[in-house]
């Protein structure tokens, strides 16, 4: 479930009280017990550690830190010939949701961007799809980024494919880590 949008195309994560730019990494979660904490209880939307034994999970985190920003968790579906995006959220702290303001600006575009990268890095060329969790947030990527609302399995259901996963992959700027928790 994508419950996150682009808020803007910042090429790191940008602190919204000084407007300092910081740099992300990326890191693979692995453990269950390390996600145990990240559940619906405490504003993540579903239970983290549930979705190991079938995702590959990524938290974004400032760099040189385990500092999460953000957790996706994804899955190559070679019958859409893309990687599908299980669950796509903003730590509590980045959920305009929850708060009334944001600690850094970019948390969604990062995590589309990650998606976008290992649709690369399986062979889908960057195509990516997944359930977007409200139609406000499924009209936020089709008029504002090129997704393809596809709807055939859900309601919401959006594809971003080819020149259009390619824009939204070159702005942002993050390295993979090769630490893993």
């Amino acid at each position: 479930m994508i419950c996150v949008t682009i808020d803007e195309m910042v090429p790191c994560l940008k602190n919204t009280i000084s407007g300092d730019i910081v740099r992300t990494e990326v890191i693979r979660i692995r453990r269950k017990s390390f996600l145990k904490k990240f559940n619906k209880a405490n504003g993540w939307y579903v239970n983290w550690e549930d979705l190991v034994p079938h995702n590959e999970v990524y938290a974004l985190v400032l760099e040189g830190t385990t500092d999460i920003q953000g957790l996706v968790a994804l899955k190559a579906n070679p019958d859409y010939g893309a990687v599908y995006i299980s669950w796509a959220v903003a730590s509590p702290q980045n959920n305009p949701e929850l708060v009334d303001q944001k600690r850094y600006i970019g948390v969604g575009g990062h995590l589309l961007a990650i998606a976008i990268d290992r649709s690369e890095q399986v062979g889908y060329r960057g195509d990516v799809t997944g359930f977007c969790r409200t139609e406000r947030i499924m009209n936020h990527f089709v008029d504002q980024y090129g997704a393809d609302p596809i709807c055939l399995l859900h309601q919401y259901q959006i594809g971003i494919y080819d020149e259009t996963a390619r824009k939204i992959r070159e702005v942002y700027d993050y390295e993979w880590s090769d630490d893993e928790i």
